[in-house]
């Protein structure tokens, strides 16, 4: 790991948090357990791996890969990612990285979560599939946005275009703030058939 052991320590572990949308409580102590939301409306997906929290070296690594193309900070977050799995985890049958639509992908000029998905796959031998889905609506940016109209600005944004053979599949993202992007896109693949839908990010905001 590209990563000294002082510098791998400073990562903030995102250790309290809720057990289906990995959203970190203010309480340390207070454990694992549903968030309010979680119990009010159960999201599409089933669980989201977030083990750090959208802080310090973290926000650091996924903003200098998003917006200064420092490819090799991929790599190292899914090391990192993995660093955190723990033994008894079900892992998915393929990963699916979260699609950007073509003009945001024209201007960037490439994905954040497919460089990530390279790393996880290389390593956990998982399959990433990069053409099952869609992105067909180039939605607004979600930063400053409401949680209630990013669930506006989401919906119907993607679309299945490959039938999936996968009953277990992961997205893969960067980042997970209010969660509205990745439960948009679960809820596109189990209308198509998939079972189980995890969520993996390397931050929880």
């Amino acid at each position: 790991m590209d990563l000294c052991s002082h510098c791998f320590a400073q990562f903030e572990l995102n250790q309290s948090q809720c057990l289906c949308c990995a959203q970190p409580f203010e309480d340390n102590t207070a454990g694992n357990a549903l968030c309010g939301q979680c119990q009010l409306k159960p999201p599409a997906f089933d669980q989201v791996f977030a083990p750090f929290l959208y802080a310090g070296n973290m926000r650091y690594l996924i903003t200098t890969l998003k917006f200064n193309a420092n490819y090799k900070n991929a790599r190292l977050m899914a090391q990192l990612m993995i660093s955190r799995l723990n033994g008894s985890m079900v892992l998915p049958e393929c990963l699916i990285p979260m699609p950007l639509h073509h003009k945001r992908y024209k201007q960037r000029g490439f994905n954040q979560a497919i460089e990530i998905a390279k790393g996880l796959s290389a390593q956990l031998n998982i399959p990433t599939v990069l053409t099952g889905c869609a992105r067909i609506r180039d939605t607004a940016h979600q930063t400053g946005q409401s949680a209630k109209n990013r669930k506006k600005n989401l919906n119907q944004a993607f679309r299945v275009i490959k039938p999936l053979t996968k009953q277990h599949v992961a997205i893969i993202d960067d980042v997970m703030t209010t969660g509205s992007t990745a439960n948009e896109l679960a809820a596109t693949l189990k209308k198509h058939g998939v079972c189980k839908v995890d969520v993996w990010v390397c931050g929880r905001a």
